[in-house]
C-alpha cells in the first residue's frame, strides 16, 4: 500500500465554488498541496483573482455568481475554455440568512435556496459530461457538496432557509449519487461544524468560548476540514458513495445536550 498515492491528487483537475475565502480556500490550499490544478470561483471577481495569485500558478480564478442559472452557465463555459474534463467538483458556495420567523423575507429564503441547494444540483448537472470524461472505475470523478451540521440538528438561530437548504443538500447528495455512480462519479458531502469564517462569526470572533461547548473542546482548524475534503477527493475516498461526513468535534453525534450556539 503506497500511502503517498492514497492521498495524492497529482494530475487531477478540481473546481471549487466559493473558493476564494473561508472553507473553500482551505480546500484549494490542500488540493494544490496534494498536486491538483485548482479552479476557484466566487461572486467577487477581485477577491477571486487575489486568492488565485496568492495560492500560485496551479490556482486559476473563474469568477461567477452560481446563485443564478446565467452564472452557472458562465462558469461552465469558462471552465470549458481551459479544460476538456474535470476530476473534482466541490460545491462549497453558500449563504446564511437570519431573521425572526414572523419577519423572515422571501428574498432571504430564495437567496439561501438558490445558492445552497439549487446551485449544487444544476452545476453538477451541467458538468456531468466533463466529470464523466475523466472518470473510470479505477479512478472515479468526485463531487463533494458542502452541507452543514445545521442540516443534521437544530441550532437556536433564526436561519430557517439555511437549515432547510442544508438538510435538503444532504438528501440530494444521496439521490444524485445514485444517478451518477453509473458514470463512475462519486457524490458525497461534508457537514462542517464550528469553523472560523465570515459566515460563522461566533466561531471566528469567540472561538475559545464556542470551543468550550464542543465535546472535542475546541473549534475546527483549517486542517480538520481540508483533510476531510482531501480524503474524499483522493483515491482514499474512491469507495465512498452518497455519504455525508460530519466534521464537527462531536456536536451532532457525541453531544449530551444543551446549546453550543448561545
Amino acid at each position: 500500500m503506497d500511502i503517498s498515492k492514497l492521498f495524492s491528487l497529482e494530475g487531477r483537475v478540481a473546481l471549487i465554488t466559493g473558493g476564494s475565502r473561508g472553507l473553500g480556500k482551505h480546500f484549494a490550499e490542500a488540493f494544490i498541496a496534494a498536486g491538483a490544478k485548482v479552479y476557484i470561483s466566487s461572486r467577487k471577481a477581485d477577491v477571486c483573482f487575489e486568492t488565485a495569485e496568492e495560492l500560485g500558478p496551479n490556482c486559476i480564478a473563474l469568477p461567477a455568481d452560481v446563485s443564478t442559472m446565467e452564472g452557472i452557465e458562465s462558469l461552465v463555459a469558462q471552465l470549458k475554455e481551459h479544460e476538456d474534463g474535470l476530476d473534482i467538483l466541490v460545491n462549497n458556495a453558500g449563504i446564511a440568512w437570519g431573521a425572526s420567523f414572523d419577519e423572515f423575507p422571501e428574498k432571504g429564503w430564495d437567496r439561501s435556496m438558490d445558492l445552497n441547494l439549487k446551485a449544487p444540483f444544476f452545476l453538477t448537472q451541467k458538468l456531468r459530461g466533463m466529470l464523466k470524461a475523466r472518470a473510470s472505475a479505477e479512478r472515479p470523478a468526485k463531487v463533494i457538496n458542502i452541507a452543514s451540521i445545521d442540516g443534521q440538528r437544530l441550532n437556536p438561530w433564526d436561519t430557517y432557509a439555511y437549515h432547510a437548504s442544508k438538510a435538503g443538500l444532504i438528501y440530494l447528495t444521496r439521490r444524485v449519487a445514485a444517478e451518477l455512480i453509473q458514470d463512475q462519479i462519486n457524490v458525497t458531502a461534508i457537514a462542517p461544524g464550528a469553523f472560523a469564517s465570515d459566515m460563522n462569526t461566533a466561531a471566528r470572533d469567540h472561538g475559545d468560548d464556542v470551543g468550550k461547548r464542543i465535546p472535542n473542546g475546541r473549534i475546527g482548524k483549517p486542517e480538520d476540514i481540508a483533510a476531510a475534503a482531501l480524503y474524499l477527493a483522493a483515491p482514499s475516498g474512491d469507495y465512498v458513495v452518497g455519504n455525508t461526513l460530519t466534521v464537527d468535534g462531536g456536536i451532532v453525534n457525541a453531544h449530551l445536550g444543551g446549546s453550543i450556539d448561545k
